[in-house]
């Protein structure tokens, strides 16, 4: 795969987890509880800085590998559970999107 893409990502994240016989554990549930998780674990880099800190929490090496790690494994979950629920997340995104322009429209 030269170019990134969602249903690409997907694929490599079902054939990881058939490799493995995880299908069994990516319930609905279990990813959604998984993600959560994941999410919760990028919160802790974050829970004690300054706003100043956070802001700049991508200029230390070691941070970055954590912050960028966790989303990683966010977006992992994000996928497969919506690989599991037949959800088109790009989709889902814009559609949001939409409504949310005419819910908030600009001042």
């Amino acid at each position: 795969m030269t170019e990134l893409d969602v249903a690409g990502l997907q694929r490599r994240l079902a054939d990881f987890a058939a490799k493995r016989d995880w299908e069994q554990y990516h319930t609905p549930k279990n990813l959604a509880a998984a993600l959560s998780v994941e999410a919760s674990e990028l919160v802790e880099i974050f829970q004690w800085l300054t706003p100043d800190q956070s802001a700049r929490v991508m200029d230390d090496p070691e941070s970055a590998h954590r912050v960028t790690d966790e989303v990683a494994d966010v977006l992992a979950y994000l996928l497969q559970f919506c690989e599991v629920l037949g959800i088109d997340a790009l989709a889902a995104l814009a559609a949001k999107i939409d409504r949310n322009e005419r819910r908030f429209p600009p001042k």
